[in-house]
């Protein structure tokens, strides 16, 4: 199991990108919304380029949606559907995690 950070570090509306656990090619980040947290892989399934232009920026201005730096694809952060963009109907890889003691836990290999 990879430990991410404690849940309380990501704040309703916010994102948090983590590094490429080792042996992984992609690193992998968690967002809140409505109380809830959703973890998914980082890369859009347009080109597979990781979402941020800068750490921890996935969200639209307004948090609404998550962004894609590269072409602008917008994706719900509830499910990572593509509502906008070359990718529309595709979703970005979710993450299976739980919150174990207060931290955010997925499995070691999430991300390869």
């Amino acid at each position: 199991m990879r430990v991410l950070c404690r849940a309380e570090e990501i704040g309703e509306g916010e994102a948090r990108g983590f590094p490429a656990a080792p042996g992984s090619f992609t690193g992998l980040f968690a967002v809140r919304r409505n109380g809830a947290l959703h973890v998914y892989v980082n890369a859009c399934p347009h080109v597979g380029l990781p979402l941020e232009p800068l750490p921890h920026r996935f969200l639209d201005a307004k948090k609404q949606v998550i962004i894609c730096s590269a072409h602008g694809a917008r994706f719900r952060i509830e499910d990572g559907v593509c509502i906008t963009g070359p990718c529309v109907g595709e979703a970005l890889e979710a993450v299976p995690h739980e919150i174990n003691d207060g931290q955010i836990v997925v499995a070691a290999e999430a991300g390869v």
